[in-house]
């Protein structure tokens, strides 16, 4: 997992929002080693009573502990707006020494008719995360977990092309069923496969990763978000080849596949992504992103920088 997600919001009981889960937050940020794991905050969303409250707990309780807040139920680029103003007055006051980011969760109509303006409200804007469950309550939609990428593909969709277009990264809600104890084998198969699936499609509409709720969903989910071994070695291929024919447009007589411009910023892509889970050096990539850049223009360490 890359990123840790702590939750005052919908992962929280009633009875324990305020000064209970506060506590236990701030002891929970100062006292765990999360390694190099982002660590993100959800507190309640911007008109709660508890907003507020959980804000000022964690940036005056836990400085430089975490990296981001995610803000729920994010609906116009004025909210972010608000949350940024909090931040920098927090920042000051308390001696931040790390400058917090934001992914906003798009889980309403309204926020996917605002999905550009939200990506772009702020310099501390990181992400946008797609939230399944209000989202399907709001429209209406009674099935979110079975063929939830034909049923929302145009909400994943609108929310991956405001995030691509604001240089975010975009992220995909968690997948809704888990494997019980008692869960019989056949359909342990089934909700592995749906869980499977439905990141397959989200990673081929663009989405950098998705939620998991559960240590079990983990390594189906990494799997989906990775480049594998073949596609490495093609991503390999592809790079190597394209510039030994100097560039333009060419054949591959090897694997039979076309390369130009376009598509070697996708080898790019699977290399970075593949730097990222550590399967390969940073330095061959920057080695071949350098000469990439020479012909294309593109830098793809500089894309790593604003969505990886």
């Amino acid at each position: 997992m890359d990123c840790v997600m702590a939750d005052f919001e919908d992962a929280c009981p009633y009875e324990f929002k305020g000064e209970p889960s506060r506590k236990t937050m701030v002891e929970a940020l100062n006292g765990i080693d999360f390694g190099e794991r982002v660590v993100t905050i959800r507190p309640n969303n911007i008109h709660s009573k508890f907003f507020l409250g959980d804000i000022d707990a964690i940036m005056t309780g836990a400085v430089d502990r975490f990296h981001g807040i995610v803000l729920p139920k994010t609906n116009t680029p004025e909210d972010i707006l608000h949350l940024s103003r909090l931040l920098d007055a927090y920042e000051k006051q308390a001696g931040w020494t790390m400058t917090i980011q934001i992914e906003a969760l798009i889980e309403t109509p309204l926020a996917i008719v605002n999905a550009y303006a939200i990506a772009t409200a702020s310099e501390r804007m990181a992400g946008l995360i797609f939230g399944i469950a209000d989202f399907s309550a709001a429209m209406g939609v009674r099935e979110m977990v079975v063929d939830q990428n034909k049923n929302f593909h145009y909400a994943k969709q609108a929310t991956v092309v405001a995030a691509k277009a604001a240089g975010l990264h975009a992220v995909d809600n968690a997948w809704l069923r888990l494997i019980r104890k008692d869960t019989p084998p056949d359909e342990q198969k089934e909700i592995e496969a749906g869980l499977r699936q439905k990141n397959i499609e989200a990673a081929n509409m663009g989405m950098d990763g998705a939620w998991v709720i559960h240590p079990q969903q983990a390594e189906i989910v990494n799997a989906c978000y990775t480049p594998d071994e073949n596609a490495i070695r093609l991503a390999k291929r592809a790079l190597e080849y394209y510039h030994k024919m100097g560039g333009g447009a060419v054949a591959d007589p090897e694997t039979g596949a076309f390369y130009d411009e376009a598509t070697i910023k996708n080898n790019l892509m699977d290399l970075a992504k593949a730097v990222q889970a550590g399967k390969i050096e940073k330095n061959y990539l920057a080695h071949w992103a350098a000469k990439s850049k020479e012909v294309t223009g593109y830098d793809i360490l500089q894309v790593m920088k604003r969505v990886l």
